[in-house]
């Protein structure tokens, strides 16, 4: 099942990224769209649906990396049509960093 969920969450991705785009700016992720970024929290795929699950260190290690590049990124990869696409439930997907112990997380910031 989880491999279902990964390979749903990299064709949805690679549709997103092969569909044409208008001129972007800077957004939460830098120049990378969300929806791009959010292939690297593939191993996340499980922790997204479950929030009582405890994400895999693969997960824990991706959600680290984001985080540190901007709160915002990482917050938009979360609710991106990649991720909703993918089954990830957005309730589930803001606990990650939570669950991950991730001690530097911003204190009191909140997605969405």
């Amino acid at each position: 099942m989880r491999s279902l969920l990964v390979l749903s969450l990299v064709v949805v991705a690679a549709a997103c990224l092969a569909a044409p785009r208008g001129a972007h700016g800077a957004g939460e992720c830098g120049r990378t769209p969300a929806d791009e970024m959010a292939l690297k929290l593939a191993p996340c795929a499980s922790a997204g649906q479950d929030p009582n699950s405890a994400p895999s260190s693969g997960c824990c290690t991706a959600v680290r990396t984001i985080g540190k590049q901007s709160p915002k990124c990482l917050c938009a990869v979360m609710l991106s049509d990649t991720a909703k696409s993918a089954g990830i439930k957005p309730e589930a997907a803001i606990s990650i960093p939570k669950r991950c112990n991730l001690v530097d997380r911003p204190v009191g910031y909140k997605c969405g």
